[in-house]
Formats: structure tokens, sequence, C-alpha cells
């Protein structure tokens, strides 16, 4: 494992830090890790600046081919950006997704005229995209959606509800995983698409959270049309063009997402308990190290990850443990500082709560890490199969025809 850059990612760094510092305020525990979650125009305008300055000074599409609109350069260079970025209070969570895995799925499955058309105004900040994935019914279990797809002439015609899409009340466009044939087995009867999002027949309900954000949203459409030609992939190989979608996901790493350790001894350093500072307090400082020593493995385990992509290699499945370890870490280190907060953690605004109530949005919106891309469930089954080599687990609806598939209704 190499723990130090070599001379050329060190000029990058150097050059991605001089960028930031000239752009941008450092970050503090104000920093803005919840601006997507209140996205008003003031903000979404926030956004489109930051990426369009981003993207003038090539810092945007780093890894992207050039074709596509981007730098060409590796993976390395995206990890040496985002960690440079993670110290800048910069507006994040409205571009990742679109940037992250939608427009690299269209570019590897659409035609160049649809690269051209839609790379660059996404690099750009012009438009934003969603993935519609997760449905009410499926889960986890991405091939368990029935969201219909029926063919008419040159458009398909679309039925169904998503769910849990992120920022779809602002995106311009979105990409798809529809069920086109009910009769194949449920991972073969999958068909992609991208929209637009004003489509007739689309309707966007905000689903309402218990941190007063509307960032989510429940997606439902209504005999939405689409053009045949916005069809990424052959009929039938949806599952194919999904997986594009999810492994880019992977590589949306780098940037520091939550609190950490640094941010929970900002705070116990400023508040007093009733036996003396509760940065002294023998349970804040065994919580303290049990929470660094596991900020330390992932920081570690993340330099395998960089180690591997310097080499130009694929990072493998165990991307997965800093997730499973992630979700858990925010949602106790959360509840431990409004513990530490004693009545004045009942506080939630942030122009009065400490660190601009960071870790009330924590603990609200912690629990959703724990779902979001996988569930700890589906993180523990790939670490053990695919990590670790242990049996898979039984599949029995696997060549089932999914119209066959018991959904537990009663009959």
């Amino acid at each position: 494992m190499d723990f130090e850059d070599t001379k050329e990612e060190a000029e990058y760094r150097a050059s991605a830090r001089a960028f930031l510092t000239t752009n941008a305020k450092p970050r503090t525990g104000k920093g803005m890790l919840y601006r997507a979650a209140h996205a008003t125009e003031d903000v979404l305008a926030e956004a489109r600046d930051w990426q369009k300055k981003k993207h003038a000074a090539g810092f945007a599409g780093i890894t992207w081919p050039k074709e596509w609109g981007g730098q060409g350069l590796s993976a390395i260079n995206q990890v040496i950006y985002d960690q440079e970025e993670a110290q800048f209070s910069v507006p994040r969570g409205i571009y990742e997704i679109g940037l992250g895995m939608c427009i690299p799925t269209v570019c590897t499955w659409g035609t160049q005229a649809q690269r051209d058309r839609y790379a660059v105004t996404a690099l750009k900040g012009e438009e934003v995209w969603c993935q519609l994935f997760s449905e009410p019914a499926g889960g986890s279990d991405l091939a368990a959606l029935r969201t219909s797809a029926v063919r008419d002439g040159d458009d398909w015609v679309i039925n169904g509800q998503k769910i849990w899409t992120s920022g779809a009340h602002y995106c311009q466009y979105g990409v798809i995983v529809t069920r086109s044939d009910f009769d194949a087995p449920k991972h073969k009867g999958l068909t992609y698409f991208f929209l637009d999002m004003r489509s007739p027949g689309v309707e966007i309900r905000g689903i309402k959270q218990i941190s007063g954000a509307s960032h989510f949203n429940e997606v439902f459409f209504n005999n939405v049309r689409i053009p045949d030609s916005q069809r990424l992939g052959k009929v039938g190989d949806g599952w194919k063009v999904s997986l594009t979608t999810l492994m880019n996901e992977r590589f949306t790493i780098g940037g520091r997402a939550g609190v950490d350790v640094d941010e929970f001894l900002e705070l116990a350093r400023g508040i007093e308990l009733e036996d003396g500072p509760a940065l002294k307090n023998p349970t804040v400082r065994d919580k303290i190290a049990d929470w660094y020593v596991a900020s330390r493995g992932l920081k570690y385990s993340h330099f395998r990850t960089m180690t591997a992509l310097s080499r130009g290699d694929t990072p493998g499945p165990e991307s997965s443990i800093g997730k499973l370890v992630t979700g858990p870490k925010l949602q106790n280190m959360s509840a431990m500082a409004l513990d530490v907060l004693e009545q004045g953690g009942v506080i939630t605004d942030p122009e009065v709560a400490p660190m601009a109530a960071l870790f009330h949005q924590t603990l609200m919106t912690s629990p959703s890490a724990r779902i979001a891309g996988g569930s700890d469930e589906i993180m523990r089954n790939i670490i053990a199969e695919r990590v670790l080599g242990l049996p898979a687990d039984v599949r029995v609806d696997k060549d089932v025809p999914f119209n066959k598939v018991p959904t537990g209704k009663a009959k």
C-alpha cells in the first residue's frame, strides 16, 4: 500500500488546492454538508455557479474521456481532487448522481449525438439528472421492479411508480429502468431509458423527512411516452445497463460525507457537563477512541483503493466495507452528541444550536446512509460472498418468470 503521492500526483494535488483556495472558503463545522437536502433556488444557483467554475478550471469530468467532454485523467486524479475539495465549504449533493452515475451510463450506451448533447451541458451544471430505480414493492432488490414499459410504435408507454428518487423535483432529466417483459426471469425482462422529467404524465411528490427537508421523492408515471431513440441498450438488456450505473456509483468516492471525529471533538471542547468538560468525561473519551479507530480503519482501507486506482487497477468489492461502517458510525456519533448537549439537544434552529445544528441534521438523515445505495444487509452479502468467499445466498426466484414469482398477496 502506498501512502505518498507520486511526483505527478503531488503536482495535481497542488493545482487542485490552489484552485480551491482561490475560489472557496475552508470547511468548518458549519460546512455545507446538507445543502442538497434544502435545495432552494438560491442553493441551486450557488451549485450551478460552482459547477461552472469547476468545469472552466478543468476539475469537472476529471476521469471522463475527452470525447465525452472530460479531462481523460485517471481515477486517482478524481480521488485527489475530492480529498482536497472535502476540506472546503462548497455546494454538494446536486450534481453527484447525474455526473457520477447517470451521464456515464448515457455516454457508455448512447449514441455519439446523445453524448454531444447531454454530457457537456451536465458538466457545465446547466442540467441536473436523477436516477429512477427504487420501487415501493422492491425493497433492496432492484430486479423486483414493476414499472412497465409497453412498445407503441416508435414510443414506449411507461406506467408505474419509483420512490426515494433524490432531487427529482429540480432535475431536468432522469434515467429509468423498467420491466418490458413480465414473462421473463426478473433480471432478463428489463429495459433502460432516459427521459425528460417534464414529460406529460410524470408526477413528482416530495417525501417529507423528519429533518424538515424533502430531498427524496415519489415519482409516478401515468402513460408517459418515451421515444425508442432514448432507450439505452437492447430491449431486455436493462439489467446489464443498470450494472453500468451501479458500478459507476463505486467510483463516486473521495469526499467525506457527514460528520466525523474532528467535528465531535470540536463540539466536546466547548461543552461543560456536571463533572467538568465533556472532553474529559471517561464515557465520552471512550466513544471518541472507538470512532477514531473506525475512522482510521476506513482511511487506510481507502488508501488501499487509492493504491489500486494509482496503479490503474479497478477497486474490488471491499469498497462496500466503508459504507457498512460509516452509516452506523454516523448514527451513533450524532446520538452521542445530542446526549452531550443534554437539554440543549432539543434546539434544532441552526441559528441557535451549536455548530449550526450539524449533529441534529446528521441524526435525522444518517439512517438513510444505511439504506441508500444498498442496505446494510446487501453490503454484508457482498462482503461475505465477494470478499471473504463464503457461499452465496440461495436465490430461489433467479430463473423463475417474473409473473410467477410469489408476491405475498392473499389470493
